[in-house]
């Protein structure tokens, strides 16, 4: 059932392997890149409690040993103090420029890892094992790195790319509900940006993998990687195509900055509400059709996810302090927020020609709805 997806980017090439029982493989197919025998694997209390000792016994099994350091999970781990913690543990290692060093969890390892990575002796391998959702679909792949600042979120980073990504579909089966369906908001993203018949396919057989569906849930990990391959070869710096991958992210980053980055609200969750009220804005500009951003957030709906800002727990700030976070956003360019719309589901562009009353109007009407 493995499936392979190559991202092309010349000396930096890697490919990305989809499907059950990765992890018991882990030393066969890591093990070309290694130097020497061993690596250094980073990763959070919860994977490491569930899946370190499969992972280990995977790479002992092509006689590859590991060192091992879990930090705290939760995103308040992308920060300074906790980066610092990756680096000098690594230091204490003794990691060298050609071993390999393991990013093994979610988003937020991936991340801080793969910056650790990249400054670690001005650059050292690094491989993804991801085991969200979302980190399956979209933030191991690609090569952003990074920690958030208290002035937003991933301000401080690198770009730098895995040398593999290890995307075992068997450990999507621990996670819970709420996790799995974080990571859905990132997977949703991808037909909405740019392929009408993915988001179809979503819309009949994403509540079977949400179910358990192997088959199908391999179908939307390789999906989502083969379109944010291709965006990342086309343009992987993000001076372009690739801020479309951002789609729903204006209005997540606010929101997450908004809920102090806490279990109020996970990063998913403000994808896909930031997805709805980019297709309403949208809609309010004359861009796509009404029907568009109802059967958006129909779908989420369905599958039971947040979709509106009623759905989040807690205070909020006004449309204006909301605006002001986002003016934080790396997409800021001259002082312009870039935002991405949408003609129909499909078919998403990015822009800087959309009027801060249009913007307020629907976080107005959003907020409004949560009294």
């Amino acid at each position: 059932m493995m499936e392979k997806v190559h991202v092309g980017l010349g000396d930096r090439a890697y490919d990305i392997l989809i499907g059950p029982g990765l992890l018991d493989r882990a030393g066969e197919v890591i093990s070309p890149l290694l130097a020497r025998p061993h690596v250094a694997v980073i990763s959070d209390e919860n994977v490491a409690n569930l899946h370190l000792d499969t992972l280990k016994n995977g790479l002992e099994k092509s006689g590859v040993t590991a060192s091992t350091l879990t930090l705290l999970p939760g995103e308040s781990t992308k920060s300074w103090p906790h980066f610092e913690r990756a680096v000098e543990w690594l230091l204490e290692q003794r990691i060298e420029r050609n071993d390999v060093v393991i990013a093994f969890g979610g988003g937020v390892i991936g991340d801080l890892v793969g910056f650790a990575a990249a400054v670690m002796r001005r650059g050292v391998r690094f491989v993804q094992i991801p085991t969200s959702l979302l980190a399956q679909v979209d933030s191991s792949v690609g090569g952003k790195t990074g920690i958030n600042a208290p002035q937003g979120k991933n301000l401080i980073g690198a770009f730098h790319q895995p040398s593999l990504v290890l995307a075992d579909s068997d450990v999507l089966g621990t996670l819970t509900e709420r996790d799995y369906l974080a990571g859905y908001g990132e997977a949703v993203k991808y037909g909405l940006l740019g392929d009408a018949a993915f988001f179809q396919w979503l819309e009949e057989n994403a509540a079977h993998a949400a179910a358990g569906d192997m088959n199908a849930r391999i179908r939307i990990v390789k999906r989502s990687v083969e379109m944010k391959a291709e965006i990342v070869v086309r343009d992987e710096k993000e001076s372009g195509d690739r801020a479309l991958l951002n789609l729903g992210h204006t209005f997540c980053h606010a929101l997450e900055a908004a809920t102090g980055y806490s279990d109020r609200l996970l990063h998913g969750e403000g994808v896909a509400i930031g997805c709805a009220l980019a297709f309403e804005l949208s809609s309010r500009m004359g861009l796509c059709s009404q029907e568009d951003p109802s059967r958006v957030r129909a779908h989420l709906r369905n599958m039971k996810m947040k979709v509106d800002l009623s759905d989040i727990e807690g205070d909020l700030p006004d449309s204006n302090a909301l605006i002001e976070l986002m003016m934080q956003d790396k997409k800021v360019v001259d002082g312009q927020l870039r935002f991405i719309l949408a003609r129909s589901i499909g078919d998403a562009f990015v822009t800087a020609d959309v009027p801060r009353d249009a913007v307020k109007s629907v976080l107005d009407e959003a907020l409004s709805q949560r009294s």
